[in-house]
């Protein structure tokens, strides 16, 4: 075979397997967020809500794909309008949706979700149950799942059966697969039936993951009232031995960083917030589309540092505007933030 042959037939191939060079696979709920049209309210006083598609795994598989990177997304929705929509959604935005499935006896998820004028996040859920709590393991696309360089997941997929059987058959798959696996928890305690049982949920799967990423108010959750600035707290209590990477965010402050190696902070990226939805997802985003294209960032910290200024710039994009999907990022205004803030 001449010299062209070779290359030609090695740039097809690099093409048909490129995806999964730098794949993310986002497991879980995908729903639709309900969220008050103007700011400061609580649920009963808003005056009318816009709809948004929400979900953090899928949130997080928009802000990749946003970013320019490779992602898809894995769950279950109602084989209704709304389930539908959010289908063509991830295909909008360049999101493998081949992973989806479609219940037809129970509803796509929603929430209705709103800032209050005291700054504190009010939710109501309509899952009773809805679609996403019943995918099942025969439901998995075991080749996508597969392809992930990294596998992202979160904790309410662990509240019910049969989601929580699927969501551990899914990460086993993903690992003996070489997927680096991502956890974000995203406590959202409404939904599980009391904090027990959302302790011992989360904990369950917690040695298993590579990199996680927290809040402080999940760490004080998680270890039942410590300080979650204690770095002593976090590193006695929450880091274990397989661990790659664990980070702290810490809201427009920036976040905290973890490995067996170094610790530090990153300072956030200054900008005026209007809705604090999707902003961990997009912080995730921004810190698994670096990952995925070099994952030598867990062993070197200056690099690691430049990827979480990053991802503190894209969680800081995010709250300028309403709900989550609608906010992710691009690549361009998340570069162009970062000059500004820097001048």
């Amino acid at each position: 075979m001449g010299e062209k042959g070779i290359s030609g037939n090695l740039k097809k191939l690099t093409i048909e397997t490129g995806r999964s060079e730098t794949l993310v696979v986002c497991f879980g709920e995908m729903l639709i967020d309900f969220v008050p049209t103007v700011g400061g309210v609580s649920l009963a006083e808003a005056p009318a809500f816009k709809k948004a598609p929400g979900g953090a795994p899928a949130n997080v598989a928009v802000g990749v794909s946003r970013l320019g990177g490779s992602s898809a997304f894995v769950g279950k929705v109602g084989d209704d309008e709304f389930g539908k929509m959010l289908a063509e959604i991830l295909k909008l935005n360049n999101v493998d949706n081949s992973g989806m499935r479609f219940d037809h006896k129970a509803r796509t998820a929603l929430a209705f979700v709103t800032l209050r004028a005291d700054g504190e996040r009010e939710f109501l859920f309509f899952r009773h149950p809805s679609a996403d709590m019943l995918l099942t393991e025969s439901e998995l696309d075991k080749n996508l799942i597969q392809k992930a360089k990294i596998f992202h997941y979160g904790s309410i997929s662990l509240i019910k059966e049969p989601c929580r059987s699927t969501h551990l058959a899914a990460m086993k798959i993903a690992k003996a697969a070489g997927s680096l696996l991502s956890y974000d928890p995203n406590l959202r305690l409404p939904l599980w039936p009391s904090e027990e049982a959302a302790r011992k949920e989360i904990m369950s799967i917690w040695d298993l993951a590579d990199v996680i990423k927290i809040s402080e108010d999940e760490i004080t959750f998680l270890t039942g009232g410590d300080d979650p600035y204690s770095d002593e707290v976090v590193l006695q209590k929450l880091f274990h031995p397989n661990l790659k990477l664990l980070v702290v965010s810490e809201g427009p402050n920036g976040c905290r960083y973890y490995t067996k190696e170094f610790k530090g902070r990153v300072g956030g990226v200054k900008v005026k917030a209007v809705h604090t939805t999707g902003a961990g997802d997009a912080f995730v985003s921004g810190l698994l589309n670096s990952l995925a294209s070099d994952l030598t960032l867990l062993t070197d910290e200056k690099k690691l540092r430049e990827a979480l200024l990053f991802a503190n710039a894209c969680g800081a994009i995010t709250v300028t505007e309403r709900g989550a999907i609608p906010a992710m990022p691009t690549m361009d205004a998340v570069q162009e933030l970062l000059k500004s803030s820097r001048s």
